[in-house]
């Protein structure tokens, strides 16, 4: 392609355009350059992508477009009018981003300054080689929302362990790209905070702000917009036929106002120019008034403007800062204003409380006004351009732009109407959310529709003690909304939010329950626990201690599942003191004295694994790779004395016993987590995995229960078989499919382990969080051998790890070894290498040395012929790393370190097999690993080939396929066919 890697992103804008079969003047209008810019760009694109004309060019295009369709861009909204004047404007406000990080671009409403920051990021595209992104603030209500703003325009899902602002800091980290802000000055706070944290993570972004507000913090620039150039004092309006690029002495105000006036079909006479300025000299130069002034010539004309503008125009009442605000753009909206017969006056006020583009319906609903009249009264005002109108397959949209829409709010409090308008908005709020709970095969689409106008309606709610009650059912059914929607983030700040609304200390304990619960969907175990004890409180509060035992015992029995969620490790003494407070408020309540059982057992187990090593002192302390009780938990232990396993194995089943009598699946499954773990750490691998698979029958079939407030929310939405439960029953269902994977592949369940393990990357709690939904997956296939299948789940694993801002979590290590397995198997040494890179960022640790990473590096080193470094690899006797490998990894190891023996012509690999048959029996895999590795130390080719049989019938083709090779003569082709088959490097021979 030639000089292709050299073209600019300007270029690429210009050449997507070219294919798009834009003219040169419509590239020009399009992205704020002149045409003779376009056709400097057109020329240079001919040369480097050594075409011969523009047909060549835009079918060149059109195959970059289809390459690259993929990946989102960077891009800035479509304008569609052209850009006039401001010339020197554009030149200073660049020139002040090139100098400063941060420019806020100042003025009033309607002055201009959205369309002069998109010229200026249009001008300024080129030096950023990561582009420019644009982010519309003007739905976003709250102020801790602008970081979710921004997320949403560049495309980011948000990720487990991280609040938003860093999933956006860490997207942004390397990128050096310019981010424009546009009306901040009703997220001043928000939008501060967010800034000073993104410039602070990510040294190559600059950030132009639009607002009627300074930020007031000492990393901004401010640059005031001014109004548009007047004409000087007797010109009869300059120069106004010029290209529009500002470089020709002409009035920036009267070349707007022909431009506009001429696109409405009515072209003025230069002799009209000296009327035209002086109206342009009337309105103050305020761009928004120039444009709809010139909007109205065609039905009015330049002398019913005139006549019109001689009318006193009323300013806003409220004191000089609304003055201030609004005194130029308030002529011309007021103006306006007074051309509208009294019921659409009254109309365009009232529909100034949506946010978002809405329907004629929802227009009549909040006004109150008849459905006919309404329809005609927002034609009326769209052909007056005081309301945008967009169509979709959903029905016509209206959308007041923002300066109308706060000057119709004004309007409203001018007339005493805002508090019922408000109440209105709210009543209809509340409609659609419960319209939310409905299944719909567009329920996405509704919500996102949908959202800020909830937002906005509760932000004025919260703070009326009159409308208490409204504002706590909207702010749960936005947390119910935002969870089904996997914002999950907001769902929590929305329970949040609704307990502080509630009315009774029995409604804030429900509505933290579930806050705590999303916390933990979150990864935040921090917050988990804050909340899980803030419910206990409020149950105290409303004389329910039996609620309020569930609430301790459960916060103390999630310290102990999971540990690795916590930043602050919990001290024994703080667990143990939440039981005893547990225990003293149980009573004879059958479900406080679950919760109560399940806590002791999983103290007792965690005090067991203490015991199971008698070095515990000294062991090293990292945080284990997954939340199963399986793993360690120390901040928790307690030291080298205390119950056994078998004994926690008794008090977990007794927690079972009593969650089952009590009816709640969610706490049986708690409880079964924790026996899972318990019959690992015993000895009973087989247990432990039929514990996990009945963990997820259970949930699975669960029934959505109760729809009360201290019930798990259940919305009915499109999302089966996971709309059937709120937070906790997710947390609870992802987490069992997790264990239930791992369980499977501990005992050699690769069909198992497969089948759950795509079940989880299918959750759409997980859509947006590629790393951790593919991660277990990936560890399947790898095992299972099917390199293409691995090789799919590994891209999506990498970018969303990648877009995730690339953690270091041990939990992480196995997607990430067994990826570079695969590339050692592909004989793919420098991918290799990458994923043996991103292994030693996210696990160190000895679950990563002396655990699943010697049974991957054995795997692979057997394949090379290299029996010896496998033997080497898997050194150290089972016993001594067998608190790196029980759970999962256990028979793995065993069983390829009783074959690296037979192949490296180990002494003992007799005494090897014979312990190794016996420890891993039951097993599909790993027995037929040992009787392979039998087969070969008597030469049995008989018995060598039937274990092609068994590792076929267990779902692990890989190693069937390398029997064959191993047993060599006529076998060895078919088995270097069945590893081609499976995307695989040939085998070296034995």
């Amino acid at each position: 392609m030639g000089e292709a890697a050299n073209i600019s992103p300007r270029e690429a804008e210009v050449l997507e355009l070219v294919g798009d079969h834009l003219s040169n003047a419509e590239i020009g209008a399009r992205l704020y350059i002149s045409v003779r810019t376009v056709e400097t760009h057109v020329s240079s694109l001919l040369r480097k992508l050594e075409v011969p004309d523009r047909r060549a060019l835009a079918r060149r295009a059109s195959d970059r477009t289809r390459t690259d369709r993929r990946r989102p861009a960077p891009a800035l909204p479509i304008r569609l009018t052209p850009f006039i004047g401001r010339a020197g404007e554009r030149a200073a406000l660049t020139a002040m981003l090139e100098e400063h990080r941060q420019v806020t671009a100042l003025g009033p409403g309607g002055v201009g300054k959205t369309r002069l920051a998109l010229a200026v990021a249009s001008d300024a595209a080129d030096a950023f080689t990561d582009g420019v992104w644009f982010v519309d603030l003007v739905p976003v209500t709250d102020p801790a929302m602008v970081a979710t703003a921004v997320a949403e325009a560049l495309g980011l899902g948000e990720q487990l362990g991280h609040d938003m602002a860093e999933s956006v800091a860490a997207a942004l980290a390397d990128r050096h790209a310019l981010l424009v802000l546009d009306n901040c000055e009703h997220v001043v706070d928000g939008a501060a905070l967010f800034l000073e944290h993104l410039l602070a993570a990510c040294p190559r972004i600059r950030v132009l702000v639009t607002s009627r507000s300074r930020l007031m913090v000492p990393f901004e620039r401010v640059y005031p917009v001014p109004a548009l150039s007047l004409p000087p004092a007797g010109d009869a309006g300059g120069d106004a036929s010029g290209s529009g690029d500002g470089g020709d002495g002409g009035s920036d105000a009267v070349r707007l106002f022909i431009d506009r006036a001429t696109s409405m079909g009515r072209p003025l006479d230069p002799a009209q120019h000296g009327q035209v300025a002086e109206i342009c000299e009337r309105l103050d130069g305020m761009a928004l008034a120039i444009e709809l002034a010139a909007a109205r010539y065609p039905t009015l004309g330049l002398d019913g403007i005139t006549a019109a503008l001689a009318h006193p125009l009323r300013m806003l009442t409220g004191g000089s800062r609304a003055q201030d605000r609004h005194r130029s753009v308030r002529a011309a909206l007021d103006w306006s204003h007074d051309l509208l017969d009294p019921a659409d006056r009254a109309l365009l006020r009232q529909v100034s409380v949506f946010v978002t583009p809405f329907t004629a319906p929802a227009a009549a609903e909040v006004t109150g006004f008849d459905a006919a009249s309404v329809a005609d009264g927002l034609a009326r005002l769209a052909e007056q351009s005081l309301l945008a109108v967009t169509f979709s397959p959903d029905g016509t949209r209206y959308r007041a732009l923002e300066t109308l829409r706060q000057y119709g709010a004004d309007r409203l409090t001018e007339a005493g109407e805002l508090h019922d308008t408000r109440a209105r908005h709210l009543n209809w709020c509340l409609a659609r959310s419960a319209e939310l709970a409905l299944p719909a095969t567009d329920w996405r689409a509704r919500f996102d529709r949908a959202a800020d106008e909830l937002r906005a309606a509760l932000a004025w709610a919260e703070h009326r003690p009159e409308q208490r009650a409204d504002a706590h059912r909207l702010a749960r059914a936005l947390a119910e909304l935002a969870f089904t929607r996997h914002l999950i983030a907001e769902s929590q700040q929305r329970y949040e939010q609704a307990a502080a609304l509630a009315d009774t200390p029995a409604d804030t304990a429900a509505m933290l329950r579930h806050a705590a619960a999303v916390a933990a969907c979150r990864l935040h175990g921090d917050d988990m626990h804050r909340l899980g004890r803030a419910a206990a409180d409020a149950a105290r509060r409303a004389g329910d201690t039996a609620a309020a035992a569930r609430d301790l015992a459960a916060a103390a029995s999630n310290a102990y599942r999971f540990s690795s969620k916590f930043v602050r490790d919990l001290p024994p003494q703080e667990a143990d003191a939440l039981i005893a407070q547990a225990r003293e408020l149980a009573g004879a309540d059958p479900s406080a004295r679950a919760a109560l059982a399940l806590a002791e057992a999983g103290r007792a187990l965690t005090r067991a694994i203490a015991t199971a090593h008698t070095a515990a002192a000294d062991a090293p302390r990292e945080t284990p790779p997954c939340d199963t009780p399986a793993s360690p938990t120390p901040h928790a232990a307690s030291g080298p004395t205390g119950p056994t396993a078998r004994e926690a194995v008794a008090s977990a089943e007794r927690a079972v016993e009593l969650a089952r009598l009590d009816g709640d699946p969610l706490a049986q499954s708690a409880a079964l987590d924790t026996l899972a773990g318990a019959l690992s750490w015993a000895g009973d691998a087989f247990a432990a995995a039929a514990t996990a698979r009945r963990r997820v029958e259970l949930l699975s079939s669960a029934p959505a229960g109760p729809s009360g407030p201290s019930a798990p929310y259940a919305p009915a939405a499109p999302y089966a078989p996971y709309a059937s439960g709120g937070p906790a029953a997710t947390h609870e269902l992802i987490e069992a499919l997790g264990e239930a994977t791992e369980a499977a592949l501990g005992v050699g369940d690769l069909p198992g382990a497969r089948h759950w393990a795509r079940r989880l990357a299918d959750h759409p709690q997980l859509a947006e969080v590629g790393h951790r939904a593919t991660g277990r997956l990936l560890v399947a296939e790898t095992l299972a051998g099917d390199a293409e299948q691995a090789l799919t789940a590994g891209l999506r694993f990498r970018d969303a790890w990648q877009r995730a801002g690339r953690p270091a979590r041990a939990v992480l290590g196995p997607p990430a070894a067994a990826m570079a397995t695969i590339h050692g198997l592909r004989e793919d040494p420098e991918a290799r290498r990458d994923w043996n890179t991103l292994l030693t960022h996210v696990d160190p640790s000895p679950w990563n040395t002396l655990g699943y990473g010697a049974v991957f590096d054995a795997i692979l080193m057997l394949h090379q012929g290299r029996p010896q470094a496998a033997l080497e690899r898997t050194a150290p006797e089972p016993a001594q790393v067998r608190q790196w490998t029980t759970w999962i990894w256990l028979h793995w190891y065993v069983a390829l370190r009783a074959e690296a023996s037979v192949l490296a012509g180990a002494p003992d690999a007799a005494a090897r097999l014979a312990e190794a048959r016996t420890a891993v029996a039951g097993n599909p895999v790993a027995t037929a690993l040992v009787a392979r590795a039998t087969a070969l130390l008597d030469a049995d080719t008989p018995q060598l080939l039937a274990t092609a049989a068994a590792f076929d019938a267990a779902g692990c083709r890989y190693q069937s396929a390398r029997t064959l090779i191993l047993a060599g003569g006529e076998h060895t082709a078919r088995g270097a066919r069945a590893l081609t088959g499976l995307g695989l490097a040939p085998m070296a021979a034995r």
